[in-house]
């Protein structure tokens, strides 16, 4: 099994690769003062994606806002995408320095969080589809309607408040649309001028002249509790701004300049086409996490069934508690506490993307190490017997015959768990990493439509992992062929 070695060489590089060169990295980054900015860039005309001269660029009125501050302070502005509900997490973790994404400074929040002035009131709508627009006329209508609302908004808030209200509270707008199109909710609580935006794009949806009593809500700045300095920092630019009226025309101007990318067409060969670039980009990014996952886990899990496998006990009791924790949580959840919980808990701080490769890896060890000790088991023990007489080592036996005779025996398992972790890498665009799932997000989001741009992701992983299986299986039968000389 010479042919293994290159391999392990290959994994060995790799790992030296993402312990060494991406901290050095981070490390030369830090000598800049950079302010970074977590918000929902989902959220027009206050944040939101737009195709400017050919790239992918954040823009709205709060990342204006953001701009002045970033200026005063003689800083470097840093936007980080961030669905909604994980932006507190992300504040208190220290990922994020601020947050700007109309957030409403509410006393719950206030416990967590320090909020800046108030920088603008925005008043809140009932959106429906047009067929319904004349039945709910009065919140009292709403009563016992299903509702669509932000996960962690102000709107949720509002809605929970409506006398038996049914409520779907999502990540994302465009998740609401698509809830409000298929008829899944009967109407949605939104910000004024977001559902004017979604209104402007969407032929089926309307405004109700439905009035929410004390729905007008400021906006303001969240920072990390006690972080007065730059608590300061925002408040006196903010003071500047608003002396000025500017706020209010930023918002007027972010408006504009959404209302010009209505999509000319939703069909879904003509979004694929006119943002390919961007798919292109979550493709690189989700092959990358992948790959990497596998091959890191590879390693962790063959040492971890090698564990499993030793007449040390205290081996064999952390193999089995690493396995079985790591395969009886989600992965979602070993998502959040590698990303948000180490580095509040040890202020260890991993980039999105290496929070992104370490959680498919430890997650993929924990299944391949039982692939492999299923494989190792498989195997003859006459073969380390014969081994052992022969005057080879324990150590010799296992690297030399053992394991390329297991490793080969479990090739099919170990490809479907790269099948596995293409598909699962989409959880990572929840931190906000720029995969596939990431990118079908952005063009959602752009398009105004909710559901082409999802097909188109859905078809792009179909081909990976069709095509992976496909390749899997060739490897397979070649190394079959191998065995019958």
């Amino acid at each position: 099994m010479k042919a293994l070695k290159p391999w392990f060489a290959c994994c060995l590089s790799m790992l030296m690769l993402f312990f060494t060169v991406i901290p050095l990295a981070s490390a030369a980054q830090d000598n800049q003062k950079v302010i970074t900015v977590g918000l929902s860039a989902d959220f027009p005309p206050y944040e939101f994606h737009k195709k400017i001269d050919g790239t992918d660029q954040i823009v709205g009125s709060d990342v204006e806002i953001a701009k002045r501050i970033a200026a005063d302070m003689g800083a470097t502005l840093q936007i980080q995408d961030i669905p909604f509900d994980s932006l507190l997490p992300a504040l208190n973790s220290g990922r994020i320095d601020m947050i700007i994404s109309g957030m409403t400074p509410t006393e719950e929040r206030r416990q967590n969080v320090d909020f800046s002035e108030s920088y603008y009131i925005s008043r809140q709508v009932i959106m429906t589809r047009v067929e319904d627009k004349d039945k709910y006329t009065s919140v009292d209508s709403l009563q016992g309607a299903s509702i669509g609302v932000q996960k962690g908004s102000i709107q949720e808030d509002i809605a929970k408040d409506i006398k038996d209200a049914k409520l779907t509270s999502v990540d994302r707008i465009a998740d609401i649309v698509l809830s409000l199109e298929s008829g899944r909710v009967d109407a949605a609580v939104m910000e004024g001028p977001v559902a004017e935006g979604q209104v402007a794009n969407h032929d089926d949806l309307a405004i109700t002249s439905a009035t929410i009593p004390d729905s007008d809500t400021e906006m303001a700045i969240a920072v990390k509790k006690g972080n007065a300095e730059l608590l300061g920092h925002i408040n006196g630019t903010l003071a500047k701004l608003k002396q000025g009226d500017q706020v209010k025309k930023f918002v007027q101007d972010a408006t504009a300049l959404n209302s010009g990318e209505q999509q000319k067409s939703n069909n879904i060969f003509t979004i694929f086409w006119d943002y390919r670039q961007y798919y292109m980009k979550g493709i690189q990014y989700t092959l990358l996490l992948s790959a990497a996952g596998v091959l890191f886990g590879f390693l962790i899990g063959l040492v971890v069934s090698l564990f499993r496998l030793s007449n040390v006990g205290i081996l064999r009791w952390i193999a089995v508690t690493y396995t079985e924790i790591l395969r009886g949580t989600p992965m979602l959840v070993q998502l959040l506490i590698i990303h948000y919980g180490i580095a509040q808990t040890f202020h260890i701080e991993f980039s999105v993307l290496e929070s992104g490769i370490i959680t498919l890896s430890i997650n993929s060890s924990a299944y391949l190490a039982e692939i492999f000790r299923a494989g190792i088991q498989g195997v003859d023990r006459g073969q380390m017997e014969a081994a052992r007489s022969l005057g080879m080592s324990h150590g010799m036996t296992m690297r030399s015959i053992i394991i390329p005779q297991a490793v080969k025996s479990v090739l099919p398992a170990i490809g479907n768990e790269f099948v596995v972790i293409i598909k699962e890498s989409s959880i990572v665009s929840f931190i906000g990493v720029a995969d596939l799932m990431f990118q079908a997000q952005a063009v959602r989001s752009i398009t105004y439509s909710a559901l082409n741009p999802l097909l188109i992701a859905a078809a792009i992983y179909f081909i990976m992992t069709f095509v992976l299986s496909k390749l899997l299986g060739m490897l397979e039968r070649r190394w079959s062929v191998s065995d019958k000389r």
